[in-house]
């Protein structure tokens, strides 16, 4: 394994499934599988006791499924990027994925081609979703309006947003308790429970949401 190389846990309950991805993924100089397992809470087992960057889940596993498995991952190692893996272009599937805490979504039938790019886009913070997936987000918006259906708010409270502004813009824990007139300790509890929400490490993970959610100019 490379220095700097992502950390790879990778989950499914078949052998040969696993091997072959295996294959895959170490062939690459800046990844590496250090850690698999056979059903979700072993995988689970995995990520709360290695130090991995990045959990590929296949979605139909024993025990624990992998949407079980990805969300007591993102509950307890927020740090971990998550891949599901799926035999199925499945709305429902890929819907409850994303609330579980995945940021992407990959078909076994073409993992060949898209599971390399999905690591690398998740690793960037990145969703990666297959073009079908995408249509499936967009229809299901698109119904929701039409029968006026309010669309999902936000996760962050309005004061967390406020903080997350801040932080983007350059502040420090010190300044932004000044600007609010809250305590320094109110500040730094705030932006973790924000990086759990959101399932990020970094002011630079945090910056880089507050563009795309239009809180700070790019």
């Amino acid at each position: 394994m490379s220095a700097g190389a992502t950390r790879i846990l990778l989950a499914d309950d078949h052998a040969l499934v696993r091997q072959g991805l295996r294959l895959i993924l170490d062939a690459e100089p800046d990844l590496a599988v250090v850690a698999v397992a056979a059903d979700g809470a072993e995988a689970v087992d995995a990520a709360v006791a290695g130090a991995l960057d990045l959990a590929i889940l296949d979605i139909a596993m024993p025990r624990m499924t992998g949407i079980q498995a990805a969300r007591e991952i993102s509950r307890r190692t927020p740090h971990i990027r998550i891949l599901m893996l799926s035999m199925y272009d499945n709305e429902q599937y890929l819907f409850e994925s994303l609330k579980a805490g995945a940021s992407g979504y990959v078909l076994k039938s073409v993992a060949d081609r898209d599971l390399l790019e999905a690591c690398r886009a998740a690793m960037r913070g990145e969703p990666f979703l297959y073009p079908g997936a995408v249509a499936a987000l967009v229809r299901s918006y698109l119904q929701r309006s039409r029968h006026g259906d309010r669309q999902p708010e936000t996760i962050l409270t309005p004061r967390e947003e406020e903080i997350v502004k801040l932080i983007a813009e350059g502040h420090s824990s010190k300044e932004i308790a000044h600007t609010l007139v809250i305590s320094i300790k109110t500040v730094d509890r705030h932006r973790a429970n924000v990086l759990g929400k959101l399932g990020m490490r970094d002011r630079l993970d945090l910056t880089r949401y507050a563009i795309r959610a239009g809180l700070v100019e790019p």
